[in-house]
């Protein structure tokens, strides 16, 4: 088990009840369904990321246009060298990627898993807005 800020759980908990649109998508589309265990808004060390999974050393970072500013770029990769520091990988996608590009989000992420192509979800590239998931 990581480290991790036990002041961040109820932060964690509460950012689980209130998912992005594109975080319930990749959860309940794709992660959740999973034979390999996935935890999201997991708390590492002082962080919290979006999704983790402790078989694969695995975070997956979704990234909105809060992400696109220079300050926060910088500070992302930072938090990225942290995580690789801990011997974790880490993958960004942005909402865009989440919501027009589906299903290639899907395979870049089986091919950093255990049990890769050997039972994953059927996933298509279907635009899913805030609406139809909420």
């Amino acid at each position: 088990m990581r480290p991790y800020k036990q002041s961040n759980i109820p932060l964690a908990k509460e950012l689980r009840k209130n998912m992005t649109p594109w975080e319930k998508k990749l959860w309940y589309q794709f992660l959740n369904r999973y034979p390999v265990r996935f935890q999201r808004q997991k708390a590492i060390d002082r962080f919290i990321v979006d999704f983790y999974c402790a078989k694969a050393k695995l975070v997956i970072e979704l990234d909105g246009s809060q992400h696109y500013d220079e300050a926060q770029i910088r500070l992302d990769q930072a938090r990225t060298r942290y995580f690789q520091s801990l011997g974790l990988a880490v993958v960004r996608y942005t909402n865009a990627d989440v919501n027009l590009r589906f299903a290639a989000v899907c395979e870049d992420i089986l091919r950093r898993l255990p049990l890769e192509g050997k039972l994953s979800p059927e996933v298509t590239d279907e635009v899913v807005t805030e609406d139809d998931i909420g």
